[in-house]
C-alpha cells in the first residue's frame, strides 16, 4: 500500500505521514529531508544553494545517513534553501528513483512532500493532500522552532518564519517542475482549525474510504 500526503510548509503533514505510517504498518519516508540533506551538503562544503553544479553533484552523493541529523536539518533558512533546491528539475530527477524504489518496497510507505501524488507516485492507493492557512503554518514552525531551541540555536521572530513561509509557498507553487498543487483526485484536508488527534481521525477516515 502506497499513502501520498502532500501540502505546504508546516501544513501537518509530516506528523501525520508518521502517525498514518504506524497506524496502517507501513513505513514513512519525509521526502523534503531529501532536499534539505542536499541544500544542507552544498552550505557545510561551503558551496551556494544556488549553484546548479553544487547542488546536483551533492544530490547525486545523497546517502540514507544523511537524512538523520534532524536538528541541522530543521534548523533556520534550511526550509528555504530546500525549497530552492527543490525547484532544480536535475535535482528532482536524481531523488525521483529513490523515493519510487522506497515506496515499492513492500509493505510499502506513507511518502510525505510537496508533489507525491501528482509525480512521485500517481498511481499510489490514497492521496491526501494537506493544508492549512499561512498565520496558522507560522504559528507551528515558530513553536516547533522555540522548542527544539539551546545553545547555540539563533533565535527568529514569528514574522520571519510567517514570511520564510510564503516565500516558499510562492517558489514551490510556481516552480516549472513538478510545482505545489492537489493532485486531480486528492482528499482536501484544512487543519487550520484542527489539533494532530483531529487531523489524524479526518485522514484515516478519507483513506479508508478510497
Amino acid at each position: 500500500m502506497i499513502i501520498a500526503i502532500d501540502g505546504p510548509a508546516a501544513s501537518g503533514k509530516g506528523t501525520l505521514a508518521r502517525r498514518l505510517a504506524t497506524h496502517f504498518g507501513l513505513r514513512h519516508l519525509d521526502t523534503g529531508m531529501l532536499y534539505r540533506a542536499v541544500a544542507l551538503a552544498v552550505i557545510e562544503a561551503g558551496g551556494d544553494v544556488n549553484d546548479p553544479d553544487a547542488r546536483l553533484a551533492a544530490a547525486k552523493a545523497l546517502k540514507a545517513g544523511q537524512l538523520e541529523d534532524s536538528v541541522a536539518l530543521r534548523g533556520p533558512g534550511m526550509g528555504e534553501a530546500a525549497s530552492i533546491v527543490a525547484a532544480d528539475p536535475a535535482v528532482r530527477a536524481a531523488m525521483l528513483d529513490f523515493q519510487r524504489n522506497y515506496a515499492a518496497t513492500p509493505p510499502g510507505a506513507v511518502l510525505d512532500g510537496r508533489d507525491i501524488g501528482s509525480v512521485v507516485c500517481p498511481d499510489a492507493d490514497a492521496k491526501v493532500f494537506v493544508t492549512a492557512e499561512p498565520e496558522a503554518r507560522a504559528d507551528r514552525r515558530y513553536k516547533e522552532l522555540v522548542s527544539r531551541g539551546g545553545a547555540g540555536f539563533p533565535a527568529i521572530s514569528y514574522q520571519q518564519v510567517l514570511d520564510d513561509i510564503r516565500r516558499r509557498d510562492a517558489r514551490d507553487s510556481s516552480r516549472a517542475v513538478a510545482p505545489l498543487r492537489p493532485a486531480d483526485d486528492a482528499h482536501l484536508l484544512d487543519t487550520t482549525d484542527l489539533d494532530i488527534e483531529a487531523a489524524f481521525r479526518a485522514a484515516v477516515d478519507l483513506i479508508s474510504g478510497s
